[in-house]
C-alpha cells in the first residue's frame, strides 16, 4: 500500500496544477518562469519506451515451435478495437492504425487520465 501512496500524492500535485493561473498580469503565471523551465529541461532528454499493442496471445511452446512463414497467430483484440499505447509498460492512450508515407502510425483517439492510470495500479 505504501508504494501506491506516492502515486496518490502525485495526483494531488496534478490537481494543484489545475489551480495554476494563466493571468498575463500576474508574474510567473501562464508560461513557465525561468526556474520552472530549467527544472523541466532536466527531464526532457530522458528516453522512454513507447509500445503500441495490437493484441496478445498465449500459446504452448510446442505450438510456437510449429510456427513458420505464413502462419497466423490469433490475437485477443477484435478488428476495429483501439490499439493501446504504452509508455514504459503503462497505458497512456488508445488509438487507431494509420499509414503515413508507407509507414504505420497511430492516431491517438483517447488519452488516459492521471486518475485512470493510478486506478490501474491497484
Amino acid at each position: 500500500m505504501a508504494e501506491h501512496q506516492d502515486d496518490y500524492e502525485a495526483l494531488d500535485d496534478i490537481d494543484n496544477l489545475d489551480q495554476f493561473s494563466q493571468d498575463p498580469d500576474v508574474p510567473g503565471s501562464g508560461a513557465l518562469s525561468g526556474g520552472e523551465t530549467q527544472n523541466l529541461d532536466l527531464i526532457l532528454d530522458i528516453p522512454l519506451t513507447v509500445t503500441v499493442e495490437l493484441g496478445r496471445s498465449k500459446m504452448l511452446i510446442n505450438d510456437l515451435l510449429q510456427l513458420g512463414q505464413g502462419s497466423v497467430i490469433e490475437l485477443t483484440k477484435l478488428v476495429g478495437e483501439p490499439l493501446e499505447v504504452l509508455v514504459n509498460d503503462k497505458l497512456v492512450a488508445r488509438g487507431e492504425v494509420v499509414v503515413v508515407n508507407d509507414k504505420f502510425g497511430v492516431r491517438l483517439t483517447d488519452i488516459v487520465s492521471p486518475m485512470e492510470r493510478v486506478q490501474s495500479l491497484t
